[in-house]
């Protein structure tokens, strides 16, 4: 992964606000123990990624946003491969980041994706 590695995020359909994609997309769960799923965009394309997102694994998403490698340095979070699950499979680590930090930088990775636009969507 270079720093313009784009890391693919899948978006819940429980995680639009009027449409809108909320800060949720970007902040890891209590199951998720600081760890954000991300794909590497370098190994696999955004419409494959939700294909096997919703196809192989079955998970809901309505689309593919995207953050740099480099953005998510710019906010203090480690980004790193973690093959284990499937080889496309890393990490954006919030495990330094107290919960309102975590909150600040799910709310600034969430803006970077959205200047981006959607990397695939699906249509309603």
């Amino acid at each position: 992964m270079t720093e313009s590695t784009e890391l693919l995020r899948q978006v819940n359909p429980k995680f639009l606000h009027q449409g809108r994609p909320s800060s949720q997309v970007f902040k890891p769960t209590a199951k998720d123990d600081k760890k954000l799923s991300v794909y590497d965009g370098d190994l696999i394309a955004a419409e494959a990624a939700w294909q096997h997102f919703t196809n192989e694994l079955g998970h809901s998403s309505v689309g593919v946003l995207a953050v740099t490698v480099g953005e998510c340095h710019s906010q203090e979070l480690d980004v790193r491969p973690d093959p284990t699950p499937f080889p496309e499979h890393a990490i954006i680590s919030f495990e330094n980041c107290s919960n309102s930090q975590i909150e600040k930088k799910a709310k600034r990775l969430r803006n970077f994706a959205l200047n981006r636009g959607w990397k695939y969507q699906i249509t309603q």
